[in-house]
């Protein structure tokens, strides 16, 4: 298993996932079709063997079908009995109220992960 990398496109996010846990999804993702893009990355998460996982999640926007597929990530990391501790830290625009909620939305229906939740300004991170 080797780190992934992905730059970010008009439509698709950065992803930056090392085995050593640290794993990171920023941008927008607004893509019709979202399994052609994120069924690599869950199966990528389905083979990580680490005992903690730090992801960082910093969206602008994404769509619904992108949403499902984020979720379902999330799912397969928390149900993962290797790893141990499984934070994530939810990046938010000061003012983008539904970004937050759907964080709170997926924190609810998963079992082990800490949610932390991070807002940040045009002018670069707050609150860290």
């Amino acid at each position: 298993m080797q780190n992934l990398a992905i730059d970010s496109t008009n439509s698709t996010p950065e992803v930056r996932f090392d085995t050593s846990g640290n794993l990171m999804l920023k941008g927008r993702s607004l893509i019709v079709d979202g399994r052609s893009f994120y069924q690599e990355l869950i199966e990528w998460v389905g083979l990580l063997d680490t005992e903690s996982v730090s992801f960082i999640i910093d969206f602008d926007y994404f769509n619904s079908s992108s949403s499902k597929l984020i979720l379902e990530l999330l799912k397969i990391i928390d149900s993962n009995n290797r790893i141990k501790t499984f934070n994530v830290f939810w990046y938010f625009e000061t003012d983008d109220e539904d970004i937050l909620e759907i964080g709170q939305i997926f924190e609810e229906r998963l079992q082990r992960a800490r949610f932390c939740y991070r807002e940040h300004a045009e002018s670069g991170y707050i609150n860290t």
